[in-house]
């Protein structure tokens, strides 16, 4: 008997099952690598394990975009309220190692400076202020970062790119590189994120493992790890590469977050001109940078600082070693912020140069290459701020103004973090492409700062470990001024801790520094709502004679008490109001002493009794 083979519509079917067979079975074991839990889920945020009404950037973030994941940086641990409250105001930071905060990794970030005097201004307003930002990317990244944020409901999206666009993972000069197809290498990045990838992937690297030796070296920088083209010419295929990833990366950014209605700040990005000789030049004679850099240094001898900052431009955007944004970086970010209604230029640039002598960038704001100082990092935030400001973004007005200059003298950077930070680029320019050993001479100092910065850069001693230790110390030898940095500094490091509110409290009021006092407990009263906190608020601001905001806490005091202490309030608030040359003067700072002694607020009478 004949065998009888499918015809018709069982053909097309049998075909059709024939198709879709392999990629059931894709799907199938995809499912079940999940149900198992293999591997990593790769999603921007996860939960925060202990306590779940927060969410925190991964850890695993990172791992679609190095060919290695050995060389996958990692991000900060930012908490922010998995359901946003109807106070917050919400600002995500994308960007490189100089937006993470690099050298310094605590509070000498741009971020943390913003944050620290965005709350100072508006009390009332829970400032989140998370930064996203890893080293050793680059826009497909933040691109990629950037197109999960608007589900998490944000105010505005600070990015601050540019530096990595050659070498920053999936960049045309990096090891990591794929290819310049944008719709490839995105489809990558999604596949990469599927757990029979990641099974792939494994498979492989032990396979190749086992007939290879050119395996990575952990003990050189990341730098030289991720550099594969060590030589990008100015104009050649490869540097329009760059420029063109860049442009259509942010492009499609800004054109997302406009479309989401979300204000993106998108800021230039500025180098060492000035003592950074370039890396890798194109010869020594007439038109290398080489030249150009020597010329620069002659016009700085002879005061010609117009010539020389155009002599030191050209010698960095002919570095053939492309660790410095080329200038097309810039037209291209000031392009997209005059195309895009929601993108807001931050010429961080302009604002560095207006800080620098003779308006070139140097080791005045940049400590190497790229990465600013504790000054520069300030600037940053200076920029970023004057920015938000100029849009109005942030609802009501401040309470008090906190100018840059005042922002300098009250921003908890402790001696020990701006020590870790020298070291840490000490560490970094003995290596590639640097190669600028410790003199011989050297000796770390022995102070207590000195010995706990070393072993922090040294990874001999965790950074909380250490504040801890140096807030004993301090506690110690009665030095309350820097046991409060100490405790800013942990403030700002774990803002949803009702600890460190506490102890900054305390030790505010211990200095007699009572408007300070009461504006950490109000941010302990945020999280920690009740009466005993708001009655310290309220006699705090007692005895720093601000009746105005005493008066919004008369409600929490004992019910007998709330009418007489209002009425009270009113009149010491009309009488404050009385012109010192006024000829009732006296009369009202009488009335205002003893108003207050009835509050129970006697040392702030004294400061009237006698006018």
């Amino acid at each position: 008997m004949a065998n009888k083979s499918p015809k018709g519509k069982k053909l097309l079917l049998f075909k059709l099952l024939s198709v879709l067979f392999p990629f059931v079975l894709l799907f199938i074991l995809e499912a079940a690598l999940r149900v198992f839990n293999y591997g990593h889920n790769t999603d921007l945020f996860v939960k925060y394990a202990p306590d779940e009404r927060y969410m925190r950037m991964n850890y695993y973030a990172s791992d679609k975009y190095f060919s290695d994941t050995l060389n996958a940086t990692k991000g900060n641990e930012e908490l922010f309220e998995a359901n946003k409250s109807p106070n917050t105001f919400r600002i995500f930071v994308l960007g490189e190692s100089t937006t993470i905060r690099y050298p310094y990794f605590h509070n000498g970030a741009f971020h943390r400076w913003l944050q620290y005097r965005l709350m100072r201004m508006y009390p009332n307003i829970n400032f989140e202020v998370i930064n996203l930002s890893l080293t050793a990317v680059n826009s497909y990244t933040v691109l990629d970062f950037g197109r999960q944020l608007p589900q998490y409901h944000p105010d505005a999206v600070l990015i601050y790119a540019g530096h990595n666009e050659y070498y920053g993972a999936l960049g045309i000069g990096s090891t990591s590189y794929v290819g310049s197809n944008r719709f490839l290498v995105q489809l990558l990045i999604k596949l990469k994120g599927l757990k029979l990838v990641q099974l792939f992937n494994n498979c492989i690297k032990k396979v190749t493992g086992l007939f290879t030796t050119n395996k990575i070296n952990v003990r050189e920088t990341l730098m030289k790890r991720m550099v594969a083209r060590q030589y990008i010419a100015y104009n050649s295929p490869d540097y329009m590469a760059g420029i063109n990833q860049y442009q259509q990366n942010m492009t499609e950014l800004c054109g997302l977050l406009s479309d989401n209605h979300i204000p993106v700040f998108l800021s230039t990005v500025v180098s060492n001109e000035k003592d950074q000789p370039p890396f890798i030049s194109n010869g020594s004679g007439a038109g290398s940078a080489a030249y150009f850099y020597k010329s620069g240094q002659q016009a700085m001898k002879k005061q010609d600082f117009a010539v020389a900052k155009e002599d030191f431009d050209k010698a960095k955007e002919l570095d053939e070693l492309r660790f410095r944004a080329p200038e097309a970086i810039n037209t291209v970010i000031k392009k997209l912020t005059a195309e895009f209604p929601l993108a807001n230029l931050v010429d961080t640039k302009k604002v560095f140069e207006q800080n620098s002598p003779n308006g070139i960038v140097g080791s005045e704001t940049i400590l190497e290459h790229v990465h600013p100082n504790l000054y520069g990092y300030g600037l940053m935030s200076e920029a970023f701020y004057q920015a938000i400001k100029g849009q109005h973004l942030i609802p009501g007005v401040p309470e008090k103004e906190l100018t840059f200059a005042e922002l300098q003298k009250e921003m908890p950077v402790t001696t020990m973090d701006s020590l870790n930070g020298a070291y840490q680029i000490m560490i970094l320019k003995t290596g590639w492409p640097f190669y600028q050993p410790i003199p011989k001479t050297y000796k770390p100092g022995n102070s207590v700062d000195e010995k706990f910065a070393l072993q922090v850069s040294l990874l001999q001693i965790k950074w909380n470990e250490a504040m801890k230790q140096l807030y004993e110390y301090n506690q110690n030898k009665d030095n309350k001024p820097e046991a409060l940095k100490i405790m800013k500094a942990l403030m700002l490091e774990y803002p949803n801790s009702k600890l460190f509110y506490n102890y900054c409290a305390n030790l505010s009021a211990m200095l007699n520094n009572f408007d300070e006092a009461a504006f950490y407990y109000r941010k302990l009263y945020q999280l920690d709502p009740g009466d005993r906190i708001a009655q310290a608020i309220y006699q705090l601001y007692l005895r720093a004679d601000e009746p105005n905001l005493a008066a919004g806490y008369v409600k929490n005091i004992p019910e007998g008490q709330q009418a007489l202490a209002g009425s009270i309030l009113a009149q010491i608030i009309k009488d404050k109001g009385v012109a010192i040359t006024d000829t009732g003067y006296r009369k009202a700072a009488a009335r205002i002493a003893a108003n207050y002694k009835t509050l129970g607020a006697p040392e702030t009478a004294l400061k009237y009794s006698g006018k």
